[in-house]
C-alpha cells in the first residue's frame, strides 16, 4: 500500500492521517512481521522526527480501538501489532520468535456452549517451531 492509499483508509476508518500515523501503519502494512514497539521504534527512529516510544505506544492504541489493526499478547507481556484484522491465527516460534500468520475458515472454529454470552473477539494462537528453524536443528 501507498502513503496515499494508507493515508485515505485511516481517514476512512476516522484517523486523522498525520505523517507519524501514515508511517506506522505503512510499517505495520509492508513488514507483515507482528512488531513489538521496540520493532518499530528501531526501525523507523532515523525516518521520524521527534519519534518517541510514548507516540508508537499512542498510535498503535488509537489503531486498535479504531479496529484498523490488532493487538496480539502471545506470550507473557510481549504485545505484537498486526494490520490485517481478518479472522486468522498466529503462530509463533520458540526458537526465533518470528510470528506466522495462518488462515482459518470461520465456519470450522469450534463452537463454544456458551449460551447466553457474546463473543466479542477471538484469538487463535499456536505455539512450537517453525519449518525453517525445525529444519535446522535437524540437519
Amino acid at each position: 500500500m501507498e502513503q496515499q492509499q494508507i493515508s485515505a483508509y485511516l481517514l476512512k476508518s476516522g484517523i486523522r492521517p498525520l505523517q507519524k500515523r501514515v508511517k506506522i501503519m505503512s510499517y505495520l502494512v509492508s513488514k507483515r512481521n507482528h512488531p513489538t514497539v521496540d520493532m518499530i521504534y528501531s526501525d523507523l527512529i532515523h525516518e521520524i522526527n521527534g519519534l518517541s516510544k510514548t507516540t508508537i505506544y499512542n498510535v498503535l492504541n488509537l489503531f486498535v480501538q479504531s479496529g484498523v489493526a490488532l493487538a496480539l499478547n502471545i506470550e507473557g507481556n510481549e504485545v505484537r501489532y498486526d494490520a490485517d484484522t481478518s479472522t486468522h491465527g498466529h503462530f509463533k516460534c520458540k526458537i526465533c520468535s518470528g510470528v506466522i500468520d495462518f488462515r482459518i475458515r470461520q465456519e470450522e472454529l469450534p463452537n463454544p456452549m456458551l449460551e447466553g454470552f457474546r463473543i466479542d473477539e477471538h484469538h487463535y494462537y499456536l505455539k512450537g517451531g517453525c519449518s525453517f528453524c525445525a529444519n535446522k536443528i535437524e540437519a
